[in-house]
């Protein structure tokens, strides 16, 4: 199987929930951690890169008008199947989802150096821009019981 730095990011993301972990570790103890598991040094480099961007990504107010709707480019597309591209709009129209974390979404998804998205890593996605965006916590517990009524066990 060859891993992805979304393998990486989903793993560190699943083992930090279900640890709870209280002290933030440095990064090159999770990076030995990583190496360790089996990750390729090149996609830790890649997930870490990922992060950085998530955190040092400013929030943009966008407009809200009720009868608009998003379109995609033909390289979102490709990213996104139609069923990715349902579920965003179902999070949208329920209200987990605002413009702004929609357009965080697509931004890392688009970020990430994969040909396609299936749902269940673009679920794992969500859950990690709206872990970082604040005033989005009943949002994020919505998606954390999502993805982990959905999820096997460890990824890795």
């Amino acid at each position: 199987m060859k891993e992805n730095a979304l393998d990486v990011l989903m793993y560190l993301f699943q083992k930090d929930i279900e640890e709870d972990i209280e002290v933030d570790p440095d990064r090159e103890s999770v990076q030995m951690e990583l190496l360790a598991a089996g990750f390729p040094a090149q996609e830790i480099a890649q997930a870490f890169a990922w992060l950085d961007s998530l955190i040092d990504r400013p929030s943009l107010p966008l407009p809200v008008n009720s009868r608009s709707y998003r379109i995609y480019v033909d390289t979102e597309m490709d990213r996104l199947d139609a069923e990715c591209r349902g579920f965003l709009l179902l999070l949208e129209q329920g209200g987990i989802l605002d413009p702004e974390t929609r357009e965080g979404v697509i931004d890392r998804v688009m970020a990430l150096e994969t040909d396609e998205i299936d749902l269940h890593q673009l679920k794992w996605i969500i859950l990690m821009v709206l872990f970082n965006q604040p005033g989005h916590e009943e949002a994020y517990a919505w998606m954390e019981d999502l993805v982990f009524d959905d999820s096997p066990g460890y990824l890795h």
